[in-house]
């Protein structure tokens, strides 16, 4: 059943998941809830993970290498969902085989690994959609149409605080292994990143990151506080703590003329029965609940994959490599804020 108002059509299509660990393995549920799309194939390298895609997605052909996915016939799209330091270098080979690509972020470890991709899909005229999802949520997006509509005035502040128990090791142990990870930014943090730079887009690019936080002697930082700030003033403060408990987001928006507060929880991100509220102040009234009616990420993966494929077969991208990149700009400038101990100043 689907979770999501399926507004958005797509036409047959035909997909190969490349990875089949937990998340792709949601990537698959998500797939079966959109008319028109089908899960054609699966590279699936453990014993875990084929059994998985057998039972999953019986239809599917098995194969565990990617030469071998990519020479299947009548697959139209790739889904990327293998480990993060792979996700550029398989984009780029399932767009050179002449695929679309759904891309896990981060899009790649350093900018180096996102220019291929970019170019990639421009070299063979195809698209390549980034998963930031936080983008078609409910809840998310209903913030960025109260400052697109003007209800808040311009952006002055931004502060987003995420509480959350620490991340799944991953398959073999990649999420905690810095070469396979890039880091923790990277991994999830980038998302707020992306949300907060979409608030901020009558701005532009923040001029300075300064970053704090984390354990020098440890190559992952936990922990850590973010400040961005903008030649015109503006600032937004994003903090990440990987060793609470559940899952828990709070935003904050003040503007010239309002400001919004609004919340997520849940026992963990992947849950389908979280809490969240939103409340909005316009000029000098009390503030107002504003209704949200679902919000997660289980929901917004499946959105988010219903309008990329529509825009596939438009010849379009619902969030292209170039729309992705400024979050890797500034994610890789916290990274090295915490390393160097300094601000690091945006050209």
């Amino acid at each position: 059943m689907t979770h999501s108002s399926p507004s958005t059509s797509v036409p047959p299509t035909r997909i190969a998941i490349a990875g089949f660990g937990a998340w792709g393995q949601m990537h698959a549920k998500a797939i079966d809830a959109i008319d028109g799309a089908e899960v054609v194939a699966v590279l699936a390298r453990s014993d875990a993970a084929r059994t998985a895609a057998r039972d999953l997605v019986p239809q599917a052909v098995v194969v565990d290498d990617l030469d071998a996915l990519l020479a299947l016939e009548g697959v139209d799209v790739v889904n990327v969902t293998v480990p993060n330091h792979l996700h550029a270098a398989t984009a780029v080979r399932a767009l050179d085989a002449g695929r679309h690509v759904f891309l896990e972020k981060p899009m790649g470890l350093d900018l180096a690994e996102c220019d291929a991709v970019a170019d990639a899909a421009q070299r063979n005229a195809r698209q390549v959609a980034v998963n930031y999802e936080l983008r078609v949520s409910r809840q998310w997006g209903l913030v960025r149409e109260q400052i697109a509509q003007g209800v808040l005035g311009a952006v002055r502040y931004q502060h987003l605080t995420l509480f959350r128990k620490p991340f799944r090791t991953g398959a073999g142990g990649w999420r905690y292994d810095p070469a396979r990870v890039g880091s923790w930014v990277l991994e999830e943090l980038v998302h707020f990143i992306d949300l907060v730079l979409w608030y901020a887009e009558a701005d532009g690019m923040p001029c300075r990151v300064s970053a704090f936080g984390g354990d020098p002697n440890q190559p992952l930082a936990d922990f850590q506080t973010v400040v961005l700030q903008w030649p015109g003033g503006a600032t937004a403060v994003l903090s990440q703590c990987l060793g609470g408990f559940e899952h828990h987001t709070v935003l904050e928006v003040a503007g010239s003329q309002g400001a919004l507060r609004t919340w997520w929880s849940g026992a963990m991100d992947r849950t389908t029965t979280p809490s969240f509220d939103m409340k909005l102040r316009r000029g000098d009234a009390d503030a107002v609940s504003l209704e949200i009616p679902l919000s997660g990420e289980v929901f917004e993966l499946e959105e988010h994959l219903r309008q990329a494929y529509a825009g596939f077969a438009q010849g379009r991208s619902v969030m292209s490599p170039q729309q992705a990149r400024p979050s890797i700009v500034v994610a890789l400038a916290v990274d090295r804020a915490l390393r160097e101990g300094r601000a690091i100043e945006l050209a």
